[in-house]
């Protein structure tokens, strides 16, 4: 497995020799075998910026991931690759698009100047294509999290691969299909849930999985002030990591422009995730998602032309009901 990290400079002048380039090649422990191939130089790193916004926080650096041989991020799960310095973060949203929440996600991250990573739901991509292509447009990296957000560690999945494989792969092949744009080799199993046969197969797919080490729990509480106190405790205990939260969760979406503003007051910095190349989708699951659309390919009016009220009570409140006390 290979994998590689590059490091953008940051705004505040951090530079790639402050952070390096980070490299590991799998190699069989029975044998030296032959030495490896040094390691190719890192490209120029791109300036940021200061962000225009009044107030905004701004990225800080921009790190691009290889996701050859489908490496896994997140210490939750997954212990080997650290590209995060203390008091860095990386914001990721798991289950949208969704209405409201989602643009109001993106308009908080937009009056910051920031980016974070979506992964996003299959058949929630074909409901709203067209938030889909506004988080692309925002400039934010989408990944994906399966076709209906099915746990794959329990049965039926667990115990048929083709049918965990194809939750998988739908879900890549409609977010694609939504975006109507590249989308990334980033993916993020639901309820965290691991298979090593899926791990085995995301890694001959090249695609790389994203765990968290920053879990905001904001699918168990929903006041906006309890996800804040949930992620800034957190992040006081650990000091940097990948979070994770819900743009599906109306909640998260309140708290986020709070949550910006502690962040930076905290003195956190955020670092956004690019890919090295973008995912490669299979035709034959493009074809099922296609299939799946060509099953509502009557409902082409307007909702206002299908459907109108024609009768409403306008009379007072029906008397209430006796009581029996």
């Amino acid at each position: 497995m290979r994998y590689i990290v590059i490091s953008a400079a940051a705004a505040a002048g951090l530079s790639l020799a402050a952070f390096g380039v980070l490299a590991a090649e799998s190699q069989k422990a029975s044998a030296p075998g032959p030495a490896p191939a040094p390691a190719a130089a890192a490209p120029q790193a791109t300036h940021i910026g200061a962000c225009d916004k009044p107030g905004g926080m701004g990225l800080s650096r921009i790190v691009e991931i290889d996701t050859t041989g489908g490496p896994g991020f997140g210490f939750e799960h997954f212990k080997q690759y650290d590209f995060l310095a203390d008091k860095e973060i990386v914001l990721t949203f798991d289950d949208g698009p969704w209405p409201e929440n989602t643009p109001a996600i993106l308009k908080a991250l937009a009056d910051n100047c920031l980016k974070a990573t979506f992964f996003e739901i299959g058949e929630h991509a074909t409901w709203h294509p067209e938030i889909t292509k506004r988080v692309i447009a925002a400039g934010m990296t989408v990944g994906t999290h399966t076709w209906s957000h099915k746990d794959l560690a329990k049965n039926p999945y667990a115990s048929d691969i083709e049918l965990a494989k194809q939750e998988i792969e739908m879900g890549i092949s409609a977010v694609h299909q939504a975006a109507d744009a590249p989308i990334a080799p980033f993916f993020r199993f639901p309820s965290l849930q691991h298979p090593p046969q899926l791990l085995s197969y995301l890694g001959e797919r090249n695609i790389g999985v994203f765990s968290t080490d920053i879990d905001s729990f904001d699918f168990k509480i929903h006041k906006p002030e309890q996800v804040i106190h949930s992620v800034m405790s957190k992040l006081e205990k650990h000091g940097k990591g990948i979070i994770l939260m819900h743009d599906f969760q109306k909640g998260t979406a309140e708290a986020i422009p709070e949550l910006l503003r502690q962040l930076k007051a905290g003195g956190y910095k955020v670092v956004h995730l690019v890919p090295h190349q973008p995912v490669t989708t299979l035709p034959k699951y493009d074809e099922m998602v296609m299939q799946q659309d060509k099953l509502s390919s009557n409902n082409t009016r307007p909702a206002s032309s299908v459907f109108h009220t024609i009768g409403e009570y306008k009379g007072s409140p029906a008397p209430a009901a006796p009581s029996n006390d």
